[in-house]
C-alpha cells in the first residue's frame, strides 16, 4: 500500500509541467534575482547610449570588472553581517588603514611583499575579532562598534601615512591588483588563449553539473523544469558566458584580483548553502530566539562573522592597493556605502535572513557599473555621490516595500 501511493506521488512529481505554469512559477520564486539582473542590463544600455557605444567595449567592461573587485570581495563577508541582522560602517575605514600598513611595509620597512599580504589579511582578521569581541560578547550594538571603528581607523592611517601618499611598491606586489594571467600557447593570436580555455571549462562544468542536477531531482521525485524552459535556461546562462569570455579574451585576459574574486565567491557560496555556519547566520537572521532555541551558539556565530569581514577587508585592501600602487590617506572613503547598497540591491534584506552571494556580486557589479558610467561620462564626483545616495535609499525602499506585500 505504502509503495502504491509512493510511487503515485513520484509519478504526480514527474508528470511535466506546462511551459506557461514552470516560467510563472520560476519567475515568481527568482523575482529578486531577475529584477537585479534587468537593471544591470538597463544601466548597460543607458550609459552604452550615453557614452556612445565606449561603455561596452571590451577594454572599458574589463576594466569595469577589475574595479569591481574590491567591493565585490568585500560583499562576501557584508553579506554575512546584513543576513544575521547587522551592519558594519567600518569596512572602507579598515580597508584604507590595512592597505597603509601593507604600503609602509613594503616602502619603508623593506618587508617582502607576501609576508607584507600575510601580515595585512592577519591583522584583518584581528580587526574582525575586535569588533566581533564587543558585538557578540559585550553586546554593543554592531552599528556603534563599527562607527567607533570607522573613526579609529581614519585616525590610524592618517597616522601610518603622515598625510601623504605611500607609493612605489614592488612588481610582484603590482601584479596583484594589475597582472593578468599569462597566455599558454597562442602568443600573438588575436585572444587570450588561457581565458578563453578558462571560459570553455567554466561552460562545460555548468552542462555537467546542470545534467546531474536534473537528473537527481529526477531520481528523488522532485519536480523539474519541463526540457524547453530547462534548454532556454541553459542557453541564457551559457550564452552570458560566452560573452563575458569574448570580452576577457578580446583584450588582456582574466586579471589575477579576478581570479581571486572568483575563489572568494565560490566559498562564499558555499559556505552559505552547503554548511552549519551558513545555517545559523540565516537562523539568527530570521528568528534569533528561535535560533537560540534550537541550539545555535548565536556568540560564537557573530563573532565568526566578523571575523570574516575583517580577513575580507585585509584581502581588499590588499587588492585595491595593488591596483592604485599607493596607499592614500583618502583610500577605502564610502567603501562601506559601495558595500552596503551591493548586498541591498542584490536583494540583502536590511532586517536580516534574506541574501544571497550572487545577488550581493551583481549589486557589486551595479554599483561599478554606476561609476565607471558616470566617470566616463565626466559627471561632476558631486552628482555620483548624489547619484549612489538616491540608488540606496531606492534600493532599501524597494526592500520595504516587498516585505510589507507579503506580509
Amino acid at each position: 500500500m505504502v509503495a502504491q501511493s509512493n510511487k503515485q506521488l513520484n509519478a504526480r512529481n514527474d508528470a511535466p509541467q506546462s511551459f506557461g505554469t514552470a516560467l510563472a512559477g520560476a519567475v515568481r520564486s527568482n523575482v529578486r534575482q531577475y529584477t537585479m539582473i534587468a537593471a544591470l542590463l538597463l544601466i548597460w544600455i543607458i550609459f552604452t547610449f550615453l557614452t556612445k557605444g565606449v561603455f561596452l567595449t571590451p577594454r572599458n567592461l574589463s576594466n569595469l570588472f577589475l574595479q569591481m573587485v574590491t567591493i565585490g570581495i568585500l560583499t562576501g563577508g557584508m553579506l554575512l553581517v546584513m543576513v544575521a541582522g547587522n551592519i558594519d560602517l567600518s569596512v572602507g575605514a579598515v580597508c584604507g588603514t590595512l592597505g597603509a600598513v601593507a604600503a609602509y611595509l613594503m616602502s619603508r620597512m623593506s618587508v617582502h611583499p607576501a609576508l607584507a599580504v600575510l601580515i595585512t589579511v592577519a591583522l584583518g582578521a584581528v580587526v574582525g575579532l575586535w569588533n566581533g569581541f564587543w558585538i557578540a560578547y559585550q553586546g554593543v550594538p554592531a552599528f556603534i562598534v563599527t562607527l567607533a571603528s570607522q573613526i579609529t581607523f581614519r585616525g590610524l592611517t592618517l597616522a601610518i601615512t603622515g598625510g601623504k601618499t605611500i607609493g612605489e611598491f614592488p612588481a610582484s606586489f603590482k601584479e596583484i591588483g594589475q597582472g593578468y594571467l599569462p597566455r599558454l600557447l597562442f602568443q600573438d593570436a588575436p585572444f587570450h588563449d588561457l581565458s578563453v580555455a578558462i571560459f570553455v571549462i567554466a561552460i562545460l562544468a555548468f552542462l555537467l553539473m546542470e545534467f546531474r542536477k536534473r537528473s537527481k531531482r529526477i531520481a528523488n521525485g522532485f519536480k523539474v523544469l519541463p526540457w524547453s524552459l530547462e534548454i532556454i535556461k541553459v542557453v541564457i546562462i551559457c550564452a552570458s558566458v560566452v560573452a563575458l569570455g569574448y570580452v576577457f579574451g578580446s583584450y588582456r585576459g582574466i586579471s589575477y584580483a579576478m581570479v581571486i574574486l572568483a575563489v572568494v565567491v565560490a566559498i562564499y557560496m558555499v559556505l552559505t548553502t552547503r554548511t552549519p555556519f551558513g545555517r545559523h547566520v540565516y537562523a539568527i537572521g530570521g528568528n534569533r530566539e528561535a535560533a537560540r532555541l534550537s541550539g545555535v551558539n548565536i556568540r560564537r556565530t557573530m563573532l565568526t562573522i566578523f571575523l570574516s569581514m575583517g580577513t575580507l577587508s585585509g584581502v581588499a585592501a590588499v587588492v585595491f592597493t595593488a591596483r592604485l600602487n599607493a596607499a592614500t590617506t583618502a583610500a577605502g572613503n564610502l567603501f562601506e556605502l559601495d558595500t552596503i547598497a551591493a548586498c541591498i540591491i542584490g536583494g540583502t534584506s536590511t532586517t536580516g535572513g534574506i541574501g544571497t552571494v550572487f545577488g550581493a556580486i551583481i549589486g557589486a557589479l551595479v554599483m561599478a557599473s554606476l561609476n565607471n558610467g558616470m566617470s566616463l561620462m565626466n559627471l561632476d564626483v558631486m552628482i555620483q555621490y548624489i547619484v549612489k545616495g538616491l540608488i540606496l535609499l531606492l534600493a532599501v525602499w524597494v526592500d520595504i516595500a516587498n516585505k510589507r506585500k507579503s506580509a
